[in-house]
């Protein structure tokens, strides 16, 4: 049974290597990043995660990979038993991946679901994990905030992720499960899925820690749920 959730975005700015001119400036999300990992990792060493990708659904494992097409060769692997390469592997798995070794957690297989799956859907696969120990979630929120924002600002942005957050600190899901998945697309927010594999996660949950940050326009939500049983 799940009993510890973690929430993270995983944009390639969490790796130094990728961002070489704004290291400082993109510190506060990593270390948040790093931190709700660690929290997992002292949790359970086999971690399972859930990511959006449109190559999904599909599950992937034990295999190792590279930021190259991100700006720079940082190698990582899902496993300290990778079995294969792969170079084409989705941000997401790569994120988890990198969380993975610098948590010092022994594995992690992630579950990639498309960007326009169904809530009911993502539900239900939350439904399926509650097996696992230790779940990451990994999701971006809109990227149209203010005016660094990604695509064109949008005003939406601001109190889309604000319930987002609200929710995610009260560990709320009925909150994460009306959440609009037209309204998310039209705003950027490709985590929406992912939360909503997390809403689906049978339990009663306690947020004990929280974080919103929106630097470059992106908003990016953390979250740490244990079990309130």
């Amino acid at each position: 049974m799940i009993s510890r959730l973690v929430v993270v975005p995983h944009p390639p700015l969490l790796v130094p290597e990728l961002v070489a001119g704004a290291v400082s400036e993109t510190e506060p999300v990593r270390s948040a990043c790093l931190a709700a990992a660690r929290e997992l990792a002292a949790h359970a060493s086999d971690w399972v995660a859930v990511g959006v990708d449109p190559s999904g659904p599909r599950v992937v494992e034990d295999v190792a990979g590279t930021f190259r097409g991100f700006g720079a060769d940082v190698p990582v692997s899902l496993s300290d038993d990778a079995s294969s390469v792969d170079d084409d592997l989705p941000l997401s798995v790569l994120v988890a991946a990198w969380l993975r070794e610098r948590a010092g957690a022994r594995s992690v297989r992630v579950h990639l679901v498309p960007p326009d799956l169904p809530t009911a859907e993502c539900v239900a696969l939350g439904e399926r994990l509650a097996g696992s120990r230790a779940l990451l979630v990994l999701g971006d929120g809109s990227h149209r905030h203010g005016e660094q924002a990604v695509g064109r600002p949008d005003e939406r942005a601001e109190p889309f992720d604000e319930d987002v957050r609200t929710a995610l600190a009260t560990a709320d899901t009925g909150a994460l499960r009306a959440i609009d998945p037209a309204l998310a697309a039209e705003l950027g927010a490709s985590g929406r899925a992912a939360w909503q594999v997390a809403a689906g996660v049978p339990g009663a949950w306690r947020c004990t820690r929280s974080a919103f940050l929106a630097p470059f326009g992106v908003g990016y939500h953390l979250a740490v749920w244990d079990s309130a049983i």
